[in-house]
């Protein structure tokens, strides 16, 4: 029996045309469609334009925008492909990872390196993937691309160029394609939790620092006198911070006592982190810090604006943190 899949284009390169100002998404539903049915495997296509933007001009309100596009048809189709720009993309498929939970059906964001008018495309190949993938039945939020499935919240672009670019961070890929069709990894699907519900709350004052030496405390009081909720940092290593000289740790902790939310992860993309080695980030934990362990700075950022649209309670927000929502992170 054939499903009815639903894509939803939001633009990208994959949609783009060259235009005087360089490529911009200029192909629209009806542009892209004959191609999209060539690889669309027998499923019946609804193909609509959602948006018509680079993915560097995704931004928050487009998520819940998504979101609630997405629960709106998911008793009228199977499964539901997202074209998008991958630049941003790792964002909004942990971001909806967050915002979906539970969604009985699968929702897939795909994308390109070129455009789909381009002869040498990687488009139709990650086309057929996402489509493929789309009617599996399988419930959840992911990533197809270069014939690779990931779990949505464990995406990271890579590659600038390569048609390789994204790669599951510290978590398997769900699935493959070779000889053999699409296979999946079984035991790497993360467990359906809790009934579906949308919540697509979210807060937009959260910031991201990145260690490097010399970097100034006084960054965070910028943060803090511009009302932010939220700091993610990006520390060395296991997840350590300077407490020499400028004592960056000092500062924290008085950010943490304000009522601020501190995540702290490690700017090295694999393994994660791991604060109770060294003096450096046991010293960050005693100032009140939570650990983001193996999250991806895509996963951190989003599940810290996720979690500030749901609760101001700070045990409330104390549990999201240190719980595992869609697979997300690993606990240690």
């Amino acid at each position: 029996m054939k499903k009815n899949i639903l894509i939803l284009n939001t633009g990208g390169t994959l949609s783009s045309v060259a235009k005087e100002n360089g490529l911009t998404p200029g192909l629209h539903a009806g542009d892209l469609e004959e191609q999209i049915r060539l690889v669309a495997g027998g499923a019946k296509l609804t193909i609509i334009d959602l948006l018509q933007v680079d993915s560097a001009n995704i931004f928050p309100e487009d998520w819940a925008l998504l979101a609630q596009r997405i629960r709106d048809s998911r008793y009228t189709y199977e499964g539901v492909v997202i074209i998008h720009g991958t630049d941003t993309l790792a964002y909004t498929s942990s971001m909806l990872s967050f915002m979906l939970q539970g969604i009985e059906i699968p929702v897939v964001i795909t994308g390109s390196q070129m455009s789909i008018a381009e002869p040498v495309t990687d488009a139709m190949e990650n086309l057929r993937c996402a489509i493929n993938m789309a009617q599996s039945g399988r419930p959840g939020v992911f990533v197809a691309f270069n014939r690779k499935i990931i779990l949505g919240c464990r995406a990271s672009k890579v590659r600038s160029v390569s048609f390789d670019a994204f790669e599951s961070i510290n978590a398997p890929c769900l699935g493959q394609i070779s000889a053999m069709g699409l296979e999946f990894n079984e035991y790497a699907f993360p467990e359906l939790k809790s009934p579906f519900e949308l919540r697509n709350r979210y807060s937009k004052e959260v910031g991201i620092v990145k260690m490097f030496p010399g970097v100034h405390r006084s960054v965070l009081k910028m943060y803090a006198e511009k009302g932010y909720q939220a700091i993610y940092i990006e520390a060395y290593g296991l997840g350590g911070m300077p407490f020499l000289n400028h004592d960056f740790i000092a500062s924290v902790k008085e950010l943490v006592d304000q009522g601020i939310v501190v995540l702290v992860g490690t700017q090295c993309r694999f393994e994660g982190s791991k604060m109770n080695i060294y003096e450096t980030g046991i010293r960050a934990l005693e100032a009140g810090v939570y650990q983001a362990f193996d999250m991806t700075t895509e996963a951190a950022i989003t599940k810290l604006m996720w979690v500030l649209g749901q609760t101001q309670d700070p045990e409330e927000i104390r549990k999201y943190l240190t719980t595992n929502l869609c697979g997300e992170v690993t606990m240690e």
